[in-house]
């Protein structure tokens, strides 16, 4: 006779609230989701309009400041797209992956240390507003290492196999240990 094993996997309805309520709590979340996901999408496309204006503007201007507000805009709109995979990304597994954030964190810094590189360059000799916008820079520079190691570490720890998984060893016997001896 076989023992029935518990597997984690199976889905099995919470105690005392039902299926029903499991269900209507399901699709509420599929809700915000598809709210969350459609509200990032239009936020995209809005920050599109500006930065074509300023993309417009650079065949007249070939200066700095809209090269850079360009930037910052793009910069943002890929943040924002980021976010969007990574709502997506939850949606598919059920469950809040770490990494799209990590990155969409490390997106942002950057983002930051570019627009304040700018700003620093023509801060310079001007004293503790330089000092202020280097030592933003620094922080977050030291910010996306951190990140970038996070993501490194959870990606290390994804290839490697859960504890319950690669078969069940079979108990070693004590006649087994004193052989091996």
């Amino acid at each position: 006779m076989s023992q029935r094993r518990h597997d984690p996997e199976q889905r099995v309805p919470p105690p005392g609230f039902g299926r029903v309520g499991t269900r209507l709590l399901e699709l509420a979340e599929n809700v915000v989701h598809a709210g969350i996901a459609l509200l990032l999408v239009l936020a995209a496309l809005a920050l599109l309009v500006p930065a074509g204006r300023t993309a417009w503007s650079l065949t007249g201007d070939l200066s700095q400041a809209p090269m850079v507000e360009l930037l910052d805009v793009l910069l943002l709109v890929f943040i924002v797209v980021e976010l969007l995979f990574a709502v997506r990304t939850t949606v598919e597994k059920r469950e809040l992956v770490a990494e799209p954030f990590l990155v969409i964190g490390v997106i942002a810094s950057i983002k930051e240390i570019v627009v304040l590189s700018v700003e620093a360059a023509g801060a310079v000799g001007e004293g503790a507003g330089f000092r202020d916008r280097i030592t933003e820079i620094a922080v977050l520079g030291v910010l996306v290492l951190f990140l970038g190691a996070t993501s490194w570490l959870l990606r290390r720890k994804e290839r490697e196999p859960d504890e319950g998984e690669g078969g069940e060893q079979e108990p070693v016997q004590e006649q087994d240990v004193a052989a091996r001896a």
